[in-house]
């Protein structure tokens, strides 16, 4: 498994293609390429393969989230996950806060992260 910190290769097609694999949906290419651009993008290849992707946004000062953590179906539990949070919390600038779906509470708490206040949302339909 090979692990890229800021992966610079990370283009449109190749996550948009992973990210059909784990989200179905329709996907506009310009905005995914703009979203790529403000994230801290750490990634993980299996043979030239994305795997797994972690994605930052952050201030650089006061504040990150990690917008997503996502492993193909087939990747998962084998340690990817784990791996990629590890590499985060090497690389980010600051405290990372993030939401959690229910599922998905014991992972993040099995690799060292403190659960925080409930979070919140306010929705907005993509257009």
């Amino acid at each position: 498994m090979e692990y890229r910190v800021n992966d610079a290769g990370l283009n449109v097609s190749g996550f948009l293609s992973f990210v059909q694999q784990i989200w179905p949906g329709s996907y506009d290419p310009e905005r995914t390429r703009d979203a790529l651009s403000k994230t801290l993008n750490i990634t993980a290849y299996d043979q030239g393969k994305l795997v797994g992707c972690l994605r930052i946004l952050s201030d650089g000062y006061y504040f990150g989230t990690i917008t997503e953590l996502l492993v193909l179906p087939a990747y998962q539990h084998k340690g990817i996950g784990s791996r990629l949070l590890q590499l985060a919390k090497e690389n980010t600038p600051t405290m990372l806060y993030f939401g959690s779906q229910p599922d998905a509470e014991r992972f993040y708490e099995k690799n060292g992260c403190k659960k925080g206040l409930q979070s919140y949302m306010i929705e907005k339909k993509r257009g």
